[in-house]
């Protein structure tokens, strides 16, 4: 079995250690299992899933694939957390900044995901990554849904 989402994780943890984040390697292979055949991991980080930065015991894994965003959360005793936002569902994204943290806020048609205690320096990262995957990825929707009229 690969460890593609825990070693990006990992590596977006190294380049920056102050984004809260606890129990990586369990969130990240509950990933691993959702992912689907030939699905391709982009870009993955971890961030905690609210919209309160005194809330620390919310990691999620997120990642960015061929196909969609994946947001996940094995937790502490039994059971999971999991979401996937195909394309088509993803509205807008906000980026909020604050002293030491900040948070991301991704809009789709059925809710808003709040993406909190995320070291400021990582925001513009995060910020390019989802916004050039989505804007590639809707361009493909476009094209698709247009060959169907």
């Amino acid at each position: 079995m690969s460890n593609v989402v825990y070693e990006k994780i990992l590596r977006f943890k190294k380049r920056y250690p102050l984004t809260v984040a606890w129990r990586i390697k369990q969130h990240s292979k509950l990933v691993e299992n959702f992912l689907n055949p030939g699905e391709e991991v982009y870009y993955a980080f971890a961030a905690q899933k609210n919209n309160n930065p005194l809330d620390i015991i919310t990691t999620y894994a997120v990642v960015l694939t061929n196909k969609r965003i994946l947001l996940a959360q094995k937790r502490l005793l039994f059971g999971y957390f999991y979401t996937a936002i195909t394309p088509d569902l993803f509205n807008d994204l906000k980026v909020h900044m604050g002293i030491v943290w900040g948070k991301v806020i991704i809009d789709t048609i059925k809710e808003r995901v709040y993406l909190s205690n995320i070291q400021k320096d990582a925001l513009d990262e995060i910020e390019t990554q989802i916004t050039e995957y989505m804007m590639t990825e809707k361009q493909k929707y476009g094209n698709s849904n247009q060959s169907r009229s």
